[in-house]
């Protein structure tokens, strides 16, 4: 048995990615390395929130061993991107490389919830954010969320006179560009209007579609890695092979040739966002919450039980009308998303996906939702998957864990009457205001 170690130099440092985990790792990272420039192009890679990761991933050097899981078997490759890996709390390793002219690129995997927006889509001032806020305005004291963290950089960037970069944001997020900039424009207004203007002239942001299944990894992974290359990987990571990245936008300071390991760039991402958002996005959010009701842990299992199928059936039918897709191309695509549904090997797990509702449902679903209801129309689906979704903060199916967890739970007890319009409103008031929704997704809780 051996360890995973570099015995070669890692590329230079001219790409930060705040985030660090098996998202990022299976894709921006998979991209970079396999970019035409990908000796000139090494990731710094910090984490969101724990650092066990990072050192796991330090002590190798950044090289993690990618496992692309098929049907009929598996494939491996070590990715060698990253060239550091530093934890949430190293900030002075974060300023320091921000503050760098060599770096170019900040890009983000922070999950919907990281971007800490209020119901208006602006910056939240949640209590971590003041305390944020607090500690810049005063120079001292480490930050904790994504906003602040980006601003503390930029602050340090424009002392150091280090030039233009380009911020690139990678979540499931509609038009996430603009979300990641208005955040972090409204932060740094709070913060120093000055540095605002010092970014209208330094800092752009591109916007993205990100899409590659990659689920939580497990011990047993890690296990497989060790049985198939003989080489103890702390870090290994399981995805898919499908992978897509769809990117708009101007780079200040240069980039990665992403385009060469097969990145779409383009001038409007939104055709390709709404396709994944609503079709995969919205059908994966579908099987979380319906599946794990009824007793299903992981994607293919769900999607092989009829019931839930014919839901997902009946939801890709009714987004595809609002697609700019020909209806060929969707065919195609959803016959796609049934085989990476249903590959058997891959095991993404319920629980994973049903993470933070409340950040994706408005994403995912809701916008066809509105459009139906304008039109007249009921969509079974929906109704299914807010149901569900009901319940699962009932304590029914998947583990509840979102952001907002404890203003939800308390709003899902007593009378499902009576919870349905109080949940329906946490998501978006105008729901709980439609008389026949709020009747149709209590009937379908009830009659589950």
């Amino acid at each position: 048995m051996t360890r995973l170690e570099r015995n070669t130099p890692a590329p230079p440092v001219r790409a930060v990615h705040l985030g660090l985990g098996s998202f990022f790792r299976s894709h921006q990272a998979w991209y970079t390395g396999h970019a035409a420039d990908a000796g000139a192009w090494g990731i710094a890679a910090f984490s969101g929130r724990r650092p066990d990761l990072a050192d796991a991933l330090a002590a190798q050097g950044g090289l993690y061993t990618l496992v692309t899981r098929a049907a009929d078997g598996d494939r491996h490759e070590v990715v060698r991107s990253v060239a550091r890996a530093h934890a949430a709390t190293d900030t002075d390793a974060w300023l320091t490389l921000l503050a760098s002219p060599e770096v170019a690129v900040l890009t983000t995997t922070v999950t919907e919830a990281g971007y800490v927006r209020g119901a208006d889509g602006g910056l939240d001032v949640t209590p971590a954010v003041a305390r944020d806020l607090a500690a810049l305005r005063d120079a001292r004291g480490a930050v904790t969320t994504a906003p602040a963290r980006i601003v503390a950089g930029l602050l340090a960037r424009r002392r150091a006179d280090a030039g233009p970069m380009t911020l690139v944001p990678c979540d499931n997020l509609p038009d996430n560009g603009a979300v990641l900039a208005r955040v972090v424009r409204e932060f740094a207004e709070r913060v120093d209007p000055g540095l605002v203007r010092w970014m209208d002239e330094h800092v752009a942001v591109a916007t993205t579609m990100v899409d590659r299944i990659t689920p939580e990894p497990t011990a047993a992974d890690r296990a497989g890695v060790l049985a198939a290359t003989g080489v103890d990987d702390r870090c290994p990571v399981v995805t898919e092979p499908f992978s897509e990245w769809v990117i708009a936008g101007t780079f200040a300071a240069g980039r990665p040739a992403w385009e060469t390991a097969g990145a779409v760039l383009t001038d409007d991402v939104l055709p390709f966002e709404r396709r994944k958002l609503w079709l995969l996005n919205g059908a994966h959010s579908l099987l979380a919450y319906v599946g794990s009701l009824r007793g299903w842990t992981s994607v293919d299992e769900a999607v092989a039980d009829e019931r839930c199928a014919a839901l997902v059936r009946d939801w890709w039918a009714t987004a595809a009308g609002y697609l700019s897709q020909d209806a060929a191309e969707l065919d195609a695509y959803c016959a796609a998303l049934r085989d990476r549904f249903a590959n058997p090997r891959l095991k993404h797990g319920l629980a994973q996906i049903a993470a933070d509702g409340s950040q994706k449902l408005p994403v995912r679903l809701l916008p066809v939702l509105r459009l139906e209801r304008a039109a007249g129309r009921m969509p079974g689906s929906v109704v299914g998957v807010l149901a569900a979704w009901v319940l699962h903060l009932r304590g029914e199916g998947a583990p509840v864990k979102d952001v907002r967890a404890e203003e939800l739970v308390p709003l899902a007890t007593g009378p499902l009457g009576e919870a349905v319009p109080r949940l329906l409103a946490a998501l978006d008031p105008a729901l709980a205001d439609d008389a026949a929704l709020v009747a149709a997704v209590r009937d379908r809780a009830m009659n589950r």
